[in-house]
């Protein structure tokens, strides 16, 4: 796992490498992705929770009665509830949705996998997912492609497709701004 440098990087990174090679070990990654999903998910939910885990007032002794019973209700358990445990032990709670996200870009990266950010003006069928997931499958050598789909009335039509670093805008919005533009200049 050499090239796990170049996937994440500092503190955050560090944890989810811990995290990802105990999980792999144990035959786990699947299972610790769906229940740190479960734990990303709460987070997003809820402000309060927001603010709980990026606090430093809280003592590592309260973040940690607290975290267990919300890990408890949540129903994540095992490696991915100790992990959690242990970074509210160590004080980095703070850290914890880059940790988060760190692990996942492992995770996609040994399964050959890559995520792709859809915006679209209104939902696409399930056939289009289909021929876009396999449009970008070709894009990138191969690779399987999950994508997830936001929905802006605003772009108006077309989509806009965030792939890795890159970012491709075919949206009508920009479509039309672009025109906006040139006949200003014309005029």
């Amino acid at each position: 796992m050499a090239q796990d440098a170049t996937i994440v990087s500092g503190m955050a990174g560090r944890y989810a490498l811990a995290l990802y090679e105990l999980a792999e070990e144990e035959g786990l990654t699947d299972k610790v992705a769906a229940d740190l999903a479960k734990f990303a998910a709460l987070i997003a939910e809820s402000a309060d929770l927001q603010r709980f885990v990026k606090s430093p007032l809280h003592s590592a002794e309260e973040q940690l009665n607290a975290l267990d019973s919300i890990l408890n209700r949540a129903g994540v358990s095992g490696v991915s509830a100790n992990f959690l445990k242990l970074v509210a032990q160590k004080r980095r709670l703070f850290a914890v949705a880059e940790m988060l996200d760190n692990f996942h870009k492992l995770l996609d990266y040994y399964k050959g996998r890559i995520r792709a950010e859809v915006t679209v003006a209104e939902p696409l069928k399930d056939r289009h997912v289909e021929a876009l997931k396999a449009a970008l499958a070709e894009l990138t050598g191969g690779k399987s492609v999950e994508i997830t789909t936001k929905i802006d009335p605003e772009i108006i039509g077309g989509l806009i497709v965030k792939l890795g670093s890159r970012m491709v805008d075919a949206s009508l919005r920009t479509k039309l701004n672009s025109l906006r533009a040139r006949m200003k200049e014309v005029g």
